[in-house]
């Protein structure tokens, strides 16, 4: 009986020694040795997390990738065919009507009405400033170069007074932006001509060995100048011809700048 009593006892303490070295090693524990919570690390676990490779994408998320940037071309031309067609003001069910599908499937491809005017003014933007520097590098003189950048940004006017009227009034927003914001696209399309022609500017006052310090001051109001006039051209004076309005705007930059970028009447 005393042999089974101590055999007992041996298997109790065995017991309460394996619990206590239990609760030494456990997360947390009181111990007060942070790094006996962690197993150890040999660096084998860690580096080969760290250097598994990406998952890989099959061939049909690429497929998809291409099909929606592609659909989301063909919703942006069918919107500028819309604006052409019922004017600056147009809605979404024209653009669905113009693209031959449902409203449900244009806001697929854009998140909202200002989605798709950014994704028009990308592509109206591209072809303004297209159009404005291939005038200008091909002109010669920089009197002739000075009408032929205003007459090509009128022209574009001319041409589509819907879409120009379209990308200068942003539809309402919460991610519509005051001028100078991060989508201010009108904005951001005026500096960057106005970038350009102060960079032609300068390139004639160097080649002359003239101060070019202002040039970025005069390419930018030369820009405001235009636009402003092209605004009111399109709002209030339709009935003049366009070649009326270049020629006036031209002269009127040409006069100001003549002492300036010209070789003449600079030495005069």
């Amino acid at each position: 009986m005393g042999a089974v009593s101590r055999r007992s006892q041996r298997h109790e303490d065995e017991g309460r020694n394996g619990r206590d070295a239990s609760r030494r090693g456990r997360p947390g524990s009181s111990s007060g040795d942070a790094a006996s919570a962690d197993p150890p690390d040999d660096g084998a676990g860690t580096a080969g997390r760290d250097s598994a490779p990406p998952p890989r994408r099959d061939k049909r998320s690429s497929r998809w990738d291409e099909h929606r940037k592609a659909r989301r071309q063909e919703l942006t031309l069918a919107t500028i065919v819309a604006i052409r067609a019922h004017g600056a003001d147009v809605g979404m069910s024209q653009v669905a009507a113009q693209a031959r599908t449902s409203k449900t499937v244009v806001y697929r491809h854009f998140a909202d009405k200002f989605d798709l005017y950014q994704a028009v003014c990308e592509r109206v933007g591209a072809v303004i400033v297209g159009k404005v520097q291939q005038a200008m590098r091909e002109a010669g003189p920089p009197e002739r170069t000075l009408l032929s950048g205003v007459d090509a940004y009128l022209t574009l006017i001319e041409a589509d007074p819907d879409i120009y009227r379209y990308v200068m009034r942003p539809p309402t927003s919460e991610r519509s932006s005051s001028a100078g914001g991060p989508n201010d696209f009108v904005g951001d399309l005026t500096s960057f001509i106005g970038d350009f022609v102060g960079e032609i500017i300068s390139t004639e006052l160097h080649r002359q060995n003239r101060d070019a310090t202002p040039a970025t001051t005069w390419g930018h109001a030369l820009v405001g100048m235009v636009r402003s006039v092209g605004d009111h051209w399109l709002t209030v004076r339709p009935d003049v011809p366009r070649e009326t309005i270049a020629s006036e705007i031209a002269d009127l930059a040409w006069f100001g700048l003549l002492r300036t970028v010209n070789e003449a009447a600079a030495s005069a």
